[in-house]
């Protein structure tokens, strides 16, 4: 499960359908905390159940940097990361192994 964390996912369903996030805590086996560091800020995270995400092959390398510090990753930080995939993604460059 801790393979998980900062890994990239879309929301499958809810008013944020569509949106990316970053998960940044693993509840239990049923549900994560996810973040997108604008509408969905660290300070206040979604519980999202696993089921209603599609999971992507990209993680946010920076993100998982401060978690396996102990940290809590800023909200620029998740934005940089999640609008570096997005366009990595929409140029179709992105192999899908993560940001770096």
């Amino acid at each position: 499960m801790s393979d998980l964390l900062a890994r990239v996912v879309i929301s499958k369903s809810g008013r944020d359908q569509g949106r990316m996030f970053v998960i940044v805590k693993v509840v239990n086996e049923r549900f994560v905390l996810i973040v997108d560091g604008d509408l969905r800020k660290i300070e206040n995270p979604k519980m999202k159940n696993i089921r209603h995400l599609q999971m992507t092959n990209y993680r946010a390398d920076e993100v998982a940097d401060h978690l396996a510090r102990g940290e809590l990753p800023f909200n620029h930080v998740i934005r940089k990361s999640l609008k570096r995939i997005e366009v990595r993604n929409q140029m179709g460059r992105g192999s899908g192994n993560g940001e770096g």
